[in-house]
């Protein structure tokens, strides 16, 4: 009986309706999908066309093989159900990842297909688990936790969860499921289990890699790496919930130009429009934008401004996009799929003829301004209930194709950007998927409390994402939601987090700042309010010098940071990283979750407890250790309690590199 044929450098297994394709997908990687009733599907949902590889495939009877470079894949039917069971190994015959054996008589199947209507399959994929492997990376999820095994994870983004389904592990090899459905990921000690809610075939990727650069290097070859981050991301930029009018935007880029404290973009937040769907400057509150724009020029800041993918009922878009089908669908019911200021419906970012429409408006009421940088809010989309079987988009039903929306709304102003002949994007985003980094998304991590305990997620979430292949990263400096400035508790936390700031891919601080002020227009209407000061001056006489200072080493390391940049846009590496990422070989590199390397050079341990003046800090074995504020010597393969007074980080600098910032920090 024949189960196995070669076609086209590719190993197809054939059974009972089913067939199982493996094939060579970038270096020493292979692309798995399987289909019930039909043939395999060329498209993919993640992955980029890949360079044509050699394989070397063998064929016998109920055995099979197929090797690509450092990957082998070892097929074997057991013949009591005839299941398929697929093993991976790497090229020193080194066990990588197995899919589930069938259990003899419990006739358990790896690959299970159950029909849903209308022709797709809610599909799970059901792996051998390894209880001491270690798995990191899955994108942002608002945890304490580095190492995800054991760990239960929605595939599903929401605000300040953006679900990017990618791992790494500590046994060699990269997987990608690559699947845009809401599901779930189960990393059991027992099994590793992948489910679709809907999928037409199931498809995952995988790679073998001798060191975790190796690994990420062969997934960003084959799903995008970042462009260069333009010069005016290296910097400092200032934020608020919300700058509400065109006088206090230029009142506070006035002031940090007076005080000679240097600010590469200031950010105009949401509601500067009139309604939502409207994509231009309320007149009222910005009369002459472009005005505002040629001074901010002037004084060599960068504007950003927000941009909601929402149409509210009573835009002026709205009846015209309703009309020519550019908006979300509802499958039932009243459509309205966020109450936020009224009832919005959100444009469609998988429609191309939406990305079209959306990107006119934005051109001619921002970028013929001069404006050049948008921040994409509400990414996910931010659903008010998040009931995904609700919607539908133009790419399909979204329990079968949502997770894609946030990279395809970065796609809208990348495309429309580089049609007008840009080449230097950035765009701040509140969500990513598998790829959003080829579009110049750089994501921040939603809104998050103003707690220690969301501090330290970040952390971990910033070095989680950066594995997922997205190297532009941030967070909202001090939290956003809960921050009180006239707290002493509050302020000592705004320092901790913008020390954290400065090492960070980019440093932009932001905040829905307590106390507020109410806006009402000339109508009477009220509009969405105005948060406390947030500048560096507007956390009393302590911080100012500290924050300042911070903002300066930011601007010492640009040409350092620069060097990240250019890393990330050629090879797809971190700018900031997991320890174990530099140092493999050192197991305890592999456990730090409060930590980490800011690039090659620096070790990064933020002040993440309240009240702490000092903490504990592992440095890695091989290699001895600067301190960067104190110039003193440390020893790698050792844990220090290292003080750290409200005016400083421990920042270790890598032995021989980087001294020039001894002393400075």
């Amino acid at each position: 009986m024949n189960f196995f044929e070669e076609g086209n450098g590719s190993l197809i297994f054939r059974e009972n309706g089913e067939t199982v394709m493996i094939s060579p997908w970038g270096e020493d990687s292979f692309r798995v999908r399987a289909v019930m009733m039909g043939e395999v599907g060329e498209g993919s949902s993640a992955l980029l066309p890949a360079a044509a590889s050699v394989s070397e495939i063998s064929i016998d009877g109920s055995q099979a093989s197929i090797t690509n470079g450092k990957i082998c894949a070892k097929l074997s039917v057991n013949l009591w159900g005839k299941a398929l069971q697929i093993s991976f190994y790497n090229q020193k015959g080194q066990l990588l990842l197995q899919e589930i054996p069938n259990g003899g008589a419990l006739q358990i199947r790896a690959r299970q297909f159950q029909p849903l209507s209308g022709g797709s399959y809610r599909l799970k994929a059901s792996f051998v688990s390894d209880p001491e492997e270690k798995i990191y990376g899955m994108g942002q999820y608002q945890q304490e936790r580095m190492n995800l095994k054991g760990c239960n994870l929605e595939l599903a983004h929401r605000n300040s969860q953006a679900s990017i389904p990618f791992y790494l592990s500590n046994l060699g090899y990269g997987f990608l499921w690559n699947n845009a459905a809401i599901g779930e990921a189960h990393f059991g000690l027992n099994t590793t289990e992948w489910t679709a809610c809907a999928a037409r075939q199931l498809d995952y990727w995988i790679t073998a890699g001798d060191t975790p650069a190796r690994i990420e290097e062969n997934f960003t070859s084959v799903t995008g790496k970042a462009p260069m981050m333009p010069e005016y991301g290296l910097g400092f930029w200032q934020c608020k919930l919300r700058y509400y009018n065109q006088e206090q935007v230029l009142k506070i880029a006035r002031e940090y130009k007076k005080r000679q404290i240097p600010v590469d973009v200031l950010v105009i937040d949401y509601y500067h429009w009139p309604r939502c769907g409207d994509w231009r400057f309320d007149e009222e509150y910005f009369p002459n934008p472009a005005a505002m724009v040629e001074e901010l020029h002037g004084m060599g800041i960068e504007t950003m401004v927000s941009v909601w993918p929402q149409v509210d009922w009573r835009s002026e878009n709205y009846e015209e996009m309703k009309q020519k089908g550019l908006l979300v669908k509802s499958n039932g019911g009243v459509d309205v799929q966020m109450t936020y200021l009224g009832n919005n419906v959100f444009m469609d970012a998988t429609n191309p003829r939406t990305r079209r429409y959306v990107w006119e408006k934005c051109k001619k009421n921002y970028g013929d301004l001069g404006i050049k940088t948008f921040w994409l809010d509400e990414a996910e989309p931010e659903f008010t209930t998040y009931d995904f079987d609700c919607y539908r988009y133009f790419a399909g039903p979204v329990t079968e194709v949502g997770n894609i929306y946030p990279r395809e709304y970065a796609r809208l102003f990348y495309e429309g950007q580089r049609e007008q002949g840009q080449t230097d994007i950035v765009n701040l985003i509140r969500c990513a998927w598998v790829g959003s980094q080829r579009y110049g998304a750089l994501v921040w991590s939603g809104d998050i409390m103003s707690t220690y305990e969301d501090f330290r997620k970040q952390i971990c979430a910033g070095i989680h994402m950066g594995i997922c292949g997205i190297p532009w990263w941030t967070t909202d400096i001090g939290g956003f939601h809960g921050g009180n400035v006239e707290k002493e508790e509050f302020r000592e936390l705004l320092i901790r987090w913008f020390q954290f700031g400065t090492f960070c891919p980019v440093m932009r601080i932001h905040g829905d700042r307590q106390p507020k002020q109410r806006i009402v227009d000339k109508k009477g209407e009220v509009r969405e309010g105005t948060g406390a000061d947030n500048e560096v001056w507007s956390f009393g006489t302590e911080a100012y010098p500290i924050l300042v200072k911070f903002i300066r080493i930011r601007e010492m390391m640009r040409d350092y940071t620069r060097s990240l940049m250019r890393e990330a846009h050629e090879k797809g590496t971190p700018v900031i990283r997991a320890m174990f990422y530099e140092f493999p070989e050192d197991k305890k590199c592999w456990e730090v979750k409060d930590a980490y390397m800011f690039g090659p050079d620096l070790l990064v341990a933020p002040i993440c407890h309240k009240g702490a003046m000092s903490r504990m800090v592992y440095l890695p074995l091989g290699v001895s250790w600067t301190h960067a504020g104190t110039g003193k010597v440390y020893q790698g393969g050792n844990t220090y309690e290292i003080e750290a007074p409200i005016d400083t980080l421990p920042v270790f600098l890598r032995e021989g590199r980087q001294e020039w910032l001894v002393h400075k920090i």
